[in-house]
């Protein structure tokens, strides 16, 4: 097992931010942590890596104690953090050179690598790139091939993909699967569903400092919402909201948009033919729906 947490508490004063988590990740597999702000999330993954001390519970990574035997621990874990914090000082090259340097890493060692964690993070012939002259996607992807000069076998991304660009996004996507393909443990938080369901051979969605959900995306959807969703807006869909409760077992509204969930949804969309001032889309249900059914549509600041 490449992380065992069991019982998680901590707090902060009379203020619980987490309550008791259980996670175990398997070495190998792409786990993903969801919840909306202020969750816990990333608390645990500071938990995890000993950088807090926990209010009570227990911590396993890579066989070793969290908090005792933490620093042996991080030295074979790699962490991509939610914000980067590249050295705008140093090239490229130098960023790596210095951050290896923290592992005990000899700089030959680190200079032997740096071509391949290049050529990982699309920055080949960038070497002496200056870190102001990159853009945000070259930023992020510096800061996952950083990540990786100690060669860990566990990786740790706080939100990897935030304020990239969908070609910057599916571009680190792409790498993430090949690490997994190289037998490395990835554990992430994000925001974005898609990519949780993507990426994800399993996920746990947490929740004022619980967890309120675990397992495969395809399987949580399956046990926990209707497998089909019609999106209705327009002129008059307040009105027309009042008729969808008669034909579909669960209706909500969120904003201008009515969401209708059910088996079968053929009688919405028989509702809907004629209702020239009301749009409507038909699809599958998601991870999205998943998380706001358990999680709730209120805006978390």
């Amino acid at each position: 097992m490449s992380l065992a947490v069991k019982g998680l508490r901590k707090s902060y004063g009379a203020v619980e931010v987490l309550a008791g988590v259980d996670l175990e990740v398997a070495a190998g597999e792409c786990f993903g942590l969801l919840g909306p702000n202020g969750a816990g999330k990333t608390t645990t993954l500071k938990l995890c890596l000993g950088l807090l001390e926990p209010g009570a519970g227990e911590i396993r990574l890579l066989g070793y104690d969290v908090p005792a035997q933490a620093r042996i621990a991080r030295q074979r874990v790699g962490v991509v953090p939610q914000f980067d914090n590249l050295d705008p000082d140093f090239t490229v090259a130098e960023n790596l050179v210095v951050y290896g340097r923290y592992f005990g890493l000899k700089d030959r060692d680190i200079q032997a690598r740096i071509p391949q964690l290049l050529e990982f993070a699309g920055l080949s012939g960038r070497s002496d790139a200056r870190i102001q002259t990159l853009s945000g996607g070259m930023k992020r992807r510096l800061t996952l091939a950083r990540a990786l000069v100690n060669d860990p076998k566990l990786l740790f991304m706080d939100e990897p993909t935030t304020g990239l660009d969908p070609q910057a996004r599916h571009l680190i996507w792409e790498r993430l699967r090949r690490l997994r393909q190289e037998g490395k443990t990835l554990i992430l938080t994000t925001h974005f569903m898609e990519e949780a369901e993507r990426l994800c051979s399993r996920i746990a969605i947490m929740d004022h400092g619980r967890i309120i959900a675990q397992g495969t995306p395809r399987r949580l959807i399956a046990d926990h919402i209707e497998p089909q969703v019609v999106e209705v807006h327009g002129n008059g869909v307040e009105q027309w909201m009042e008729r969808a409760k008669g034909l579909a077992p669960r209706v909500e509204r969120a904003g201008e948009t009515v969401f209708c969930y059910a088996a079968d949804v053929e009688p919405v969309i028989g509702a809907l033919r004629g209702q020239h001032e009301l749009a409507y889309l038909h699809r599958p249900a998601n991870l999205e729906d998943l998380f706001l059914k358990l999680t709730g549509r209120d805006l978390r600041d």
